[in-house]
């Protein structure tokens, strides 16, 4: 490796993790890969928490709290998800919650699938740029992204090593928090599932 590329490599990685999401932020806004979608919504919804977050949850996409606060998970479920979290001895801002889809759906509709897949690469990148030891998909939209044919009410809480943004990550499928505002016995599955993943994450961190 030349000199010239040695400095620009190390400069590289003087970056912080903050500063490189602000920076696919911003790129991601330039971008606009889904131009109907981003002028249907009121505003991106990128992610927040930790950008060195040993979990990272993703779910499918914005809703109407989250399309007016631009923050992810900040509704009835975004309570139960706080919730999840206490549980396991975590706060909000030890994790990373992101979506797939960045704008909210017309009438809080389902993702399409193009959206998905047009939203991809910047979720991969936000996966590269965090680095989590765990990865919890959020509801059968996200889970089916990282583990094809997965069956929610039969995989949830089960854990998988899958290849994603260049590496081996543990997927850990989990219900979709919004799931257990309908179904009350979900909830002490979800409160399980996520407690279980969290010791997953502090194992591999200490391994």
């Amino acid at each position: 490796m030349g000199a010239a590329a040695a400095c620009y490599t190390n400069a590289m990685t003087m970056i912080s993790a903050e500063a490189q999401l602000e920076e696919l932020r911003q790129r991601l806004l330039t971008d606009n890969p889904c131009p109907e979608l981003a002028a249907s919504a009121t505003q991106l919804v990128f992610g927040v928490g930790s950008s060195t977050a040993d979990i990272m949850l993703i779910g499918e996409a914005p809703g109407a709290k989250e399309d007016q606060r631009g923050e992810p998970f900040v509704g009835a479920s975004g309570k139960f998800l706080d919730e999840m979290c206490s549980a396991a001895g975590l706060q909000r801002s030890d994790v990373y919650i992101t979506n797939i889809v960045k704008y909210r759906p017309p009438h809080n509709r389902d993702p399409l699938p193009e959206e998905k897949v047009a939203f991809w690469p910047y979720l991969a990148k936000q996966i590269h740029i965090i680095q989590p030891r765990v990865i919890l998909p959020l509801g059968r939209h996200s889970g089916t992204l990282f583990v094809p044919g997965l069956r929610i009410s039969h995989d949830h809480g089960q854990p998988v090593t899958v290849n994603v943004a260049g590496r081996e990550r543990l997927i850990i499928p989990l219900y979709h928090p919004a799931a257990a505002l309908y179904r009350g016995d979900l909830r002490s599955t979800l409160l399980v599932d996520f407690v279980q993943a969290a010791q997953l994450a502090r194992q591999a961190t200490q391994e």
